[in-house]
């Protein structure tokens, strides 16, 4: 059984740290701020919700676990906020460059 946690873990996170990756591949080829916003915070959001998601079998205790999640929604609450901040102050300025 064991086993079979481990490599969740594993494919989880390696999962996750792929969408991390690919997120700033994005911010660093995509030619206006908007799409490079939109690539960060979509592949962001979801490499991180792997990586608690493959956290979660190795946590100690259901507190531990409760904390993960926690930290996730915070994150996904913080990303969400400063992308719409940052998005509209684009489309003020108006130039997405």
């Amino acid at each position: 059984m064991s086993l079979v946690v481990d490599l969740f873990s594993i494919v989880a996170i390696g999962a996750g740290v792929f969408f991390f990756v690919a997120g700033t591949v994005g911010l660093l080829r995509f030619p206006d701020a908007l799409s490079r916003l939109h690539a960060l915070t979509k592949a962001d959001n979801l490499g991180l919700g792997l990586v608690v998601l493959g956290l979660l079998p190795r946590s100690e205790s259901l507190l531990a676990a409760l904390k993960l999640v926690a930290i996730w929604a915070l994150v996904q609450l913080a990303g969400a906020t400063a992308a719409q901040l940052v998005g509209r102050a684009v489309r003020r300025k108006g130039t997405a460059a």
